[in-house]
């Protein structure tokens, strides 16, 4: 990593002497524009909208739109003379709990390093935050900006988050905070059964980027030059219309489910069945039925024909006695014809 600013903790009577750098980056893919014929990259001029001139980075300055077309041009040697006091400090000015800094204030992180010989006071300054159980809330100016900031520890280190001001944070004004909705407190109650069935450790490495890896192996197809295959998504059935209470405890089944828990049943407290658990209950019976029609078929098929070979067995066995019949009769009759001649 490569320091982007360095300055000094300023903390009561003690300079800590710091580097700072980015704790985050980006991993989204980036694209330039180019010319779909071939390829060539799109350049952009910067050009005066009054001569239609190209103007170098020198020759640029702020400017402030003050409306009607009027513009208030600033130079550095304005921004020079602004009274940036914390230019190259962290000055702390108090200590407070970390969970009264509301999260939405939160901008940018960075990591702080000790200086030279400043790790000592830099160590007691991190083992005091820890001991406290506290966030430091400090001012620096980045950028030639001054910012409102938090220290606090992580991984055995400083961590300065940058805050947005508090007029810097829109107030939310929609027309249903003003409406007078009750919530019952049996859908309440579901509510939160259904929070406590999804309750788990965070554990942010167990979440990845979809989108962004099938968008690098797009590219990656691209450059190999074979064909990337998506696989066919299974359309799901539209959901039948239900009230509030039984997407509830739907859900809570649902959830149970994918962790492994058998829901409750009979008087076990498994509560009456809801619309979707109805109607998965008559899809399964059905599939079921489907299944075992066939088979029971099959065994009438084979019981028919059963029945069908029974007379035959027995007629097969009438008609074998008397054909075995015939020759013992002509047996006798040869033997008796000699006795009359003679």
């Amino acid at each position: 990593m490569r320091a982007i600013w360095k300055g000094a903790v300023s903390f009561g009577l003690v300079s800590i002497g710091v580097k700072l750098y980015s704790a985050t980056e980006e991993k989204d893919i980036r694209f330039h524009q180019v010319h779909r014929e071939d390829g060539g990259r799109i350049r952009y001029k910067r050009t005066c909208s009054v001569c239609g001139e190209e103007v170098t980075y020198d020759d640029i300055a702020k400017g402030y739109d003050i409306g009607g077309g009027e513009m208030v041009i600033l130079t550095d040697e304005d921004f020079a003379d602004l009274p940036l006091t914390s230019s190259r400090a962290i000055d702390v000015l108090e200590f407070v709990p970390a969970e009264q800094v509301d999260p939405i204030l939160y901008n940018k992180a960075y990591f702080l390093e000790p200086e030279g010989t400043a790790t000592k006071p830099y160590v007691l300054l991190r083992d005091a935050l820890i001991d406290s159980e506290r966030v430091a809330i400090v001012k620096v100016a980045l950028r030639q900006r001054e910012q409102l900031a938090t220290l606090r520890v992580r991984e055995g280190v400083l961590l300065l988050n940058t805050m947005l001001w508090p007029d810097e944070i829109r107030t939310p004004g929609f027309g249903f905070l003003d409406e007078d909705l009750k919530v019952r407190p049996p859908e309440l109650a579901m509510a939160s059964s259904l929070i406590d069935s999804m309750t788990g450790e965070f554990e942010p490495d167990v979440f990845t980027d979809d989108y962004r890896a099938a968008l690098q192996e797009v590219i990656d197809a691209k450059v190999e030059g074979r064909e990337v295959v998506q696989p066919e998504e299974a359309e799901e059935a539209p959901a039948a219309a239900v009230d509030l209470m039984a997407a509830l405890k739907a859900s809570v089944e649902r959830a149970k489910a994918a962790r492994g828990e058998q829901p409750a049943r009979g008087g076990g407290g498994g509560g009456e069945p809801t619309p979707i658990s109805s109607a998965r209950s008559a899809q399964k019976a059905a599939e079921k039925k489907a299944a075992k029609a066939p088979a029971k078929k099959t065994a009438a098929k084979k019981t028919a024909e059963k029945k069908s070979a029974e007379p035959a067995k027995k007629t097969a066995a009438k008609k074998t006695p008397a054909k075995k019949a015939e020759p013992a009769k002509k047996t006798a009759a040869r033997k008796t014809a000699p006795r009359k001649s003679a």
